[in-house]
């Protein structure tokens, strides 16, 4: 990578409309390469993002309230369970969780659009990734009228302050809108319909939803737009080259936790008795070798 960080590169400005036309899904911003290159950097950063994500879980027990969301969304076939796979499984597992926000149940609809997405939140030191997210209210429910204008125009600002209130309580948010063509779309549904491992994902209803494509770029391109701030931004991310979507992610992921700069806490107990204390039971009461338990 050379040049600007990958988030300053793919951070979408607050107070600038976004025009998804403007926007090519088949860019490489911050990368030069190819397939090969992208999967050994990505590999690379196994290490360091698992540092980072036991660092953030180790401040967390001295009492810093740090977490990590990472908001996943885009049209159908652009990569969301990819980079479950590809990139967040980087992370340290014990740590880590995610959460696949599909068609909302009788009893969720019962209750605000924000209720099941403030009960799977990420707790300190913890990185949740949600696939799909709170967006599904202004962006499905705005293309397919589930709801009237009265009520998806007001969650745009309801959206801003429960994001400012995450933030004010350590959640650092990072949102990726995954950026892809029709054409890429199109040719990953036929790809799936010739592949039998593939055949259970594929859903006749994404062919349908093809229709609807002028209505989703509208309605991401407001989201985009009126949802966008300083402790909430967007990143869209080219998603075409599946390879670069990933390399842009989980850098992503590394400038995020970078940003927290979690460190290890100091031991709240007394480094220098408890190593004299270990030091003398071993020199009392030192463990039989394996030929004197042979012997015995």
């Amino acid at each position: 990578m050379t040049g600007a960080s990958v988030s300053a590169l793919l951070r979408q400005t607050p107070g600038v409309p976004v025009d998804l036309s403007c926007l090519d899904p088949a860019a490489t911003p911050g990368f030069s390469g190819g397939k090969k290159r992208a999967g050994r950097e990505v590999a690379a950063l196994g290490d360091p993002l698992a540092e980072l994500h036991t660092r953030l879980q180790a401040a967390s027990t001295a009492g810093a309230r740090d977490r990590l969301l990472l908001i996943v969304q885009g049209t159908d076939c652009s990569g969301k369970d990819g980079v479950g796979r590809h990139v967040v499984s980087l992370l340290e597992p014990m740590w880590s969780r995610s959460v696949a926000f599909v068609k909302p149940t009788e009893e969720e609809l019962r209750h605000n659009f924000l209720w099941r997405i403030r009960k799977e939140l990420p707790v300190a030191g913890q990185v949740a990734v949600f696939n799909r997210s709170h967006y599904e209210d202004v962006l499905v429910v705005r293309v397919h009228n589930l709801a009237s204008p009265e009520i998806w125009q007001g969650r745009y600002e309801e959206i801003n302050r429960f994001e400012r209130r995450l933030a004010a309580e350590g959640v650092r948010l990072v949102k990726l809108m995954l950026h892809i063509s029709p054409e890429v779309q199109l040719k990953r549904l036929t790809a799936r319909l010739s592949d039998p491992t593939k055949l259970w994902k594929y859903n006749p209803g994404d062919f349908d939803e093809r229709s609807f494509w002028p209505r989703y770029v509208d309605a991401y391109e407001v989201a985009l737009s009126r949802c966008t701030g300083p402790d909430a931004p967007w990143y869209i991310v080219p998603a075409d080259h599946k390879w670069y979507r990933d390399w842009a992610v989980a850098h992503l992921l590394l400038e995020a936790l970078q940003a927290i700069g979690p460190e290890y806490p100091p031991a709240d107990f007394d480094l220098a008795a408890e190593r004299a204390r270990l030091d003398g039971e071993g020199a009392v009461s030192a463990p039989p070798t394996r030929h004197a338990v042979r012997r015995a």
